[in-house]
């Protein structure tokens, strides 16, 4: 006697457990899950904030190779240069726009290529600058410059700046290399603290007489700003005309710089390694620098010295 055995139906647009349509609906929930993501990153980079690395020295004795930082997106508004990786084409449109104030350190992308640079701004739209034998003359004053005790750097022959070779970072401080009682190698190198009209004070450096001490009084633009780099003699900034300078590949900022093409303001230190470090994350305790996480990069104000 055969059993009859009911016969299972299959519904043949249900997928089974291993189905391959179960495993495409998966695989897109990932894919889309993973677009969300880099979408969500790409937005705060471009709106919010970003970390920025320092591969040079145009900004000591204030910024270090090796120092890592926050930039903050929105503190002047959003342009086409706000954009990380700069996906935008080139512009002058500016949404919500706001002048820098004297003394804010700002990211720049120069008119002759794409790459973020990181300067301090020394005169606002409207403002007469010039540079007269290292000192910056604004509306017709000089600005309060003052020596200050010599910034010791570390003198580390392994520390590389981007572009160079190990040791060139330095090249030019031979003369001001000193071993201190501990033993320690330093460069002590000739500073100044100089103070704009609002107050904003800071340290610069100043070691060597060479052209770009020197510079014609111009008038800075409507929607411009005049950036200047801390050290006053390794900084291609708006002293600087673009073509190639002193060897540093793209040259300077040629003048001063429209708004539209500054993308943000440096607010802090993150931390900071100072060259010692391999690719393997475990040798970066090693190198992080004492002393440097979570440093305000905002300008302290001398009230005194603005109220004169």
């Amino acid at each position: 006697m055969t059993e009859n055995r009911p016969e299972t139906s299959k519904d043949e647009g249900s997928a089974s457990p291993t189905g391959g349509h179960e495993e495409k609906v998966k695989w897109w929930h990932e894919v889309r899950g993973l677009v969300l993501m880099l979408l969500g990153v790409l937005a705060f980079h471009s709106f919010v904030a970003k970390p920025f690395y320092i591969p040079s020295i145009s900004m000591m004795p204030n910024l270090l190779v090796g120092d890592r930082l926050v930039v903050s997106k929105y503190a002047y508004g959003w342009n086409w240069s706000s954009i990380s990786f700069h996906l935008l084409p080139r512009g002058d449109w500016r949404l919500f726009g706001k002048t820098p104030e004297y003394g804010d350190i700002v990211i720049v992308v120069p008119g002759n290529r794409k790459a973020d640079l990181i300067k301090r701004v020394v005169a606002l739209p409207g403002d007469r600058i010039a540079v007269v034998d290292g000192r910056i003359r604004l509306n017709g004053k000089f600005i309060r410059r003052e020596v200050v005790p010599a910034v010791q750097i570390d003198a580390d022959p392994k520390l590389q700046c981007e572009g160079q070779e190990p040791g060139e970072c330095y090249r030019g401080f031979e003369q001001y290399l000193t071993r201190l009682p501990s033993g320690r190698m330093v460069y002590e190198l000739p500073t100044y603290r100089e103070t704009l009209p609002n107050g904003a004070s800071y340290r610069v450096i100043d070691y060597i007489d060479q052209r770009l001490d020197n510079y014609a009084e111009i008038t800075v633009p409507e929607g411009h700003v005049f950036l200047m780099g801390d050290d006053r003699d390794r900084s291609a900034d708006s002293r600087a005309p673009f073509e190639d300078w002193g060897g540093m590949h793209g040259g300077g900022l040629g003048g001063p710089v429209p708004l539209s093409d500054i993308g943000g303001r440096a607010e802090f230190i993150t931390f900071s390694l100072d060259g010692s470090q391999s690719w393997n994350p475990l040798s970066w305790w090693g190198a992080l620098r004492d002393g440097r996480a979570f440093t305000s990069l905002r300008p302290p104000i001398d009230a005194a010295a603005a109220a004169r």
